[in-house]
């Protein structure tokens, strides 16, 4: 797990250095912002389209193969637009392309990597993993943009692409190297040996057992296992409101830091600092967590809107900056609960799929939040946005466990089993 953290790492801080100097790129070849919002939709779009049927290749392929066949070949790619950008070859047309193709791998290599992690360790550690990966994610998002601004000075757009391919080679050649636990390790303390390795989230009790439905090994039996899944749904409904009215900080903040509140770029660079350093402290604190539910990712999801609200009514650059550090370790800690419901929940054969569903998902919310959000800014300014979305996030929370509850009313207390007859 020290081997794949630290791979993770070195394969997260190139990414966000291929990222970061890909839009430099864009502006360079085209002088067009729109081309490069093009450039990025292209990449995120067979995630939309393919995310099924990459997750089910994942559920049928070994993941160790997998995941190290895809690392190469992202690597293979990143190499090859290295090259072309050093003999001068590289237009926007295959640019396009091979943002194209990077997306479509991705489909693939996201939900193998994430499993392939979270196979290191027992199951009791699953969410602690998850935390760390989380943890990696974010020390690279900020290395790696700052390496971008190195390498472009001194060394030229291509090395940004050469490094990305480096790291995705490491990646690659430590996969074989990884000794997943064995299943006696990953078993609950207490389950009969024939039960399934990977327990799912804790269920409201019922008058008996509703045993698992039986499910196929096609694309559409993740999307269908994923429909039927209450909790799910629920889930994917928080995450999405809260990434289209809550968690485009990046966009919101920006608008309100050199708007309403007087201040400069500088500034927001100091926001978005404080936002790293809280999405950091709040991957350490989520290590603690042990079997989060859905419940708990809707309360933090509502005490992250709640704070987003008083923050859209900040009156000055420091109180922004008190409230921005929470409003970052609530959103990391959502996050982490969320993942690890979303990769512990469903059967171990249905995890590919079900993480293919959700790529699918989020990518669309991922695309339609950002425009949507700038109309509601055009409509109701910065601060109008902030509270407006603070709102609609904690009214869904509120009326989903308001519905919840009078379902358990409605359904009444579980009656306790009859006494044999004598």
């Amino acid at each position: 797990m020290r081997w794949w953290s630290f791979a993770n790492l070195v394969s997260n801080a190139g990414t966000w250095m291929q990222l970061t100097v890909q839009n430099l790129l864009v502006l360079q070849l085209t002088g067009s912002a729109a081309a490069t919002g093009l450039s990025l939709s292209v990449q995120a779009g067979p995630g939309l389209l393919m995310g099924l049927i990459g997750g089910a290749a994942v559920d049928r392929w070994p993941r160790k193969v997998t995941a190290a066949v895809s690392q190469a070949v992202l690597g293979a790619i990143a190499f090859t637009t290295a090259a072309l950008i050093a003999f001068d070859q590289l237009n926007y047309g295959i640019l396009l392309a091979l943002a194209g193709v990077t997306g479509l791998i991705a489909t693939i290599d996201g939900p193998a990597c994430a499993l392939l992690g979270n196979d290191l360790v027992p199951t009791e550690d699953v969410p602690s993993a998850i935390a760390v990966g989380s943890l990696v994610h974010s020390v690279g998002r900020l290395g790696g943009t700052a390496l971008a601004g190195l390498s472009v000075g001194v060394l030229g757009t291509g090395a940004a692409y050469a490094a990305n391919g480096l790291s995705f080679l490491f990646v690659a050649a430590v996969i074989p190297f990884l000794r997943p636990v064995s299943a006696a390790l990953r078993r609950p303390s207490g389950e009969p040996a024939g039960a399934p390795a990977a327990p799912t989230a804790p269920a409201a009790p019922t008058a008996a057992a509703a045993p698992e439905p039986e499910v196929g090994t096609g694309a559409r039996d993740g999307l269908a296992f994923f429909l039927r899944r209450p909790r799910l749904v629920a889930l994917a409904a928080v995450t999405g409101l809260s990434a289209i009215f809550g968690r485009n900080y990046q966009l919101t903040l920006a608008v309100l830091v050199t708007g309403p509140l007087g201040a400069g770029a500088s500034a927001f660079g100091t926001v978005s600092t404080v936002l790293a350093a809280g999405g950091i402290l709040g991957a350490v604190l989520a290590a603690r967590l042990r079997r989060p539910t859905v419940a708990l990712v809707g309360g933090l999801a509502a005490a992250g809107a709640l704070l987003q609200i008083v923050a859209g009514l900040s009156p000055s650059l420091i109180v922004l900056l008190v409230l921005v550090l929470p409003m970052s370790v609530v959103e990391s800690i959502s996050d982490t609960a969320g993942t690890t419901v979303l990769q512990t929940d469903p059967p171990a054969a249905l995890r590919g799929r079900v993480l293919g569903v959700w790529r699918s998902a989020s990518t669309g919310w991922g695309l339609v939040g950002p425009p949507l959000l700038g109309f509601l800014m055009e409509l109701a300014g910065a601060r109008g946005a902030l509270v407006a979305g603070g709102l609609i996030i904690a009214g869904a929370v509120a009326a989903g466990a308001l519905l919840k509850s009078r379902r358990r009313a409605a359904t009444g207390p579980v009656p306790a089993p009859c006494p044999s007859a004598a």
